[in-house]
């Protein structure tokens, strides 16, 4: 089998981040778009490492998701790669090929997703390394990819049949090339199975005052639902809905929040009928996680906390006897902060990102972490895990439950009505205003690092038109374990009642901009579980719209989500 080499010539907008790179599908339709990404990426790595190891490759089955696939193999064979582990039909979750790669000892993994981004011909499509730990590609690695891709000249294929992907098993379509088609859920749920008291959570889903409810959102976690959940722990097949993984995830947009998730919310918030105990949903390529109980909504950072603070109820860490550290990213309110200082364990704040985690972690320095991008995870992996969370999430409703009669069962309410009155309520809310004109974006955090980073308080005060702003800051990181820099984090705008909004462009999005302003106060009275968000933020809300003069440079009368 010859090996061709195709000319090619430099594509200008392959530069990578630690999502990857996201286009929209018809930009990787182009000629030589993909090819010339893989050949950078293969490029990009040592030589003598990349020739004869094996690669773990799968995708949360967007469209584009099997075309992909069938040119990475051809791209690979042609590259001297040893050996491919490809999820079956296509489909691995993030998190699953972080285990993967872990419990294989594989060289890296390429995972074809874009996230909790729309999918469908003329949606989004994305592509992103991560490396031999199971996390995403830190920015070093990054960094060689696009300068790679921005050197290539030509790349390298071969002339290879499609590969079947839809059965289990192993084909050599050369000497000393292989591809394993394996099971997408076997490993993952091995995983799962060490980590969690899975007896325990089956005799939860045994209690007839128990029901559960969980939206794959049309993406690939629907797999893992059903192997999980049903088959391995005995809920009833009626308890996962949208749970077939689509191309274009049913035309909807797979990001588990309170307006994407509408299914979700309005059964957990129904008016009438028998409202579930606990409602979960995943995004498209199952790292994200949103909680619901009977008319009430878990926060992001409220969940990670109660995780943290009941530890113990799963047997990963309490084996060990010890949680190494938490950490959480900027953008994510301080609850995890008070539980870390109650229980005395060293705490950790980062960037957007989970390859910073991934730092601590492979430090030993963290177990359990979360951003408020309804991230949740902890070290048994590398990447933010969807279902890891709520097996948490069951774990602690076992635990609480045990005690009651079978009639009753303890319910997220409770558990975090109670987890406030001992440790303070942090009242939340994120306005993101998605595909902003990346031009007027730019200028307005140009606008707040001019007119508010490092001024005095007055200044503040007339900016934000509040008599509490005080501080101004961008956040800058400085790495404990590699000491890299990554300065420009985020804006940090900060009131004396100890209250703060932040602002940060995100670069999860495939065209345009999206601007996130997450907004944030604490409240440590009796009165705290029943405060209202809406009432308790509306004056930050409304010093942020003034300082950032956010409808002045998008033209936006509001955000397009509100969670």
């Amino acid at each position: 089998m010859a090996f061709r080499t195709v000319p090619t010539t430099p594509i200008a907008d392959q530069k990578t981040g630690t999502s990857g790179l996201r286009k929209k599908v018809t930009v990787f339709q182009q000629p030589h778009y993909l090819e010339n990404w893989i050949q950078g990426l293969f490029n990009s790595l040592p030589q003598e490492q990349l020739h004869g190891c094996t690669l773990v490759i799968g995708g949360d089955g967007r469209f584009y998701n099997s075309v992909a696939i069938q040119k990475i193999i051809c791209m690979a064979a042609a590259n001297g790669v040893g050996k491919l582990l490809i999820g079956q039909n296509g489909l691995l979750s993030t998190p699953a090929v972080s285990a993967v790669i872990r419990e294989t000892h594989s060289y890296g993994g390429i995972i074809l997703t874009a996230s909790h981004n729309p999918g469908g011909p003329n949606a989004d499509f994305g592509i992103k390394f991560n490396v031999s730990n199971g996390g995403p590609a830190p920015e070093s690695v990054t960094d060689r990819i696009y300068a790679a891709t921005q050197a290539l000249r030509e790349y390298k294929i071969a002339d290879l049949r499609p590969v079947e992907l839809s059965a289990v098993g192993t084909t050599s379509p050369l000497p000393h090339f292989v591809v394993e088609v394996i099971d997408a859920c076997e490993i993952y749920a091995r995983l799962m199975e060490r980590i969690f008291d899975f007896p325990a959570i089956r005799a939860l889903f045994r209690r007839p005052s128990f029901r559960f409810l969980f939206d794959a959102l049309s993406g690939v976690t629907g797999v893992y639902a059903k192997r999980i959940f049903v088959d391995i722990l005995g809920a009833p097949a009626e308890a996962l809905v949208n749970c077939t993984p689509l191309e274009d995830f049913g035309g909807h947009h797979p990001d588990p929040n309170l307006t994407y998730a509408k299914h979700l919310v309005d059964r957990m918030y129904a008016a009438q009928g028998h409202v579930p105990v606990l409602g979960a949903a995943s995004d498209g390529d199952g790292d994200r996680n949103m909680i619901l109980g009977d008319h009430f909504f878990v926060t992001p950072p409220d969940s990670v906390a109660v995780i943290a603070h009941y530890w113990r109820v799963i047997p990963y860490f309490a084996r060990e006897g010890r949680i190494k550290g938490l950490a959480r990213s900027m953008p994510t309110a301080g609850a995890l902060d008070v539980v870390a200082q109650r229980m005395g364990v060293e705490f950790h704040e980062t960037p957007t990102g989970w390859k910073f985690f991934g730092n601590l972690m492979d430090a030993g320095l963290l177990s359990i972490c979360g951003e408020e991008s309804f991230g949740t995870g902890s070290d048994h992996i590398r990447e933010k895990d969807g279902i890891w969370a709520v097996l948490a999430w069951l774990s602690i409703i076992a635990h609480k439950s045990a005690a009651l009669p079978l009639d009753k069962c303890a319910t997220p309410a409770d558990i975090m009505r109670e987890h406030w009155t001992t440790y303070g309520r942090h009242i939340v809310m994120r306005h993101d205003y998605e595909n902003v004109d990346s031009a007027a974006a730019a200028a307005m955090m140009q606008h707040l690092m001019t007119a508010a980073v490092g001024h005095s308080e007055a200044d503040l005060k007339a900016l934000a038109k509040d008599p509490t702003a005080q501080k101004c800051d961008s956040f800058t990181y400085t790495d404990p374990i590699d000491h890299s820099v990554s300065p420009n984090q985020g804006i940090r705008f900060y009131f004396s009642t100890g209250s703060r909004f932040v602002v940060r462009l995100s670069g999860t999005g495939s065209s345009g901009a999206t601007i996130r302003l997450y907004f944030e106060a604490y409240d440590s009275s009796p009165a705290a579980p029943t405060a209202d968000p809406k009432s308790s933020l509306a004056p930050i809300v409304a010093a942020a719209l003034n300082a950032t003069r956010i409808a002045h440079f998008t033209g936006r009368d509001g955000p397009t989500v509100v969670t």
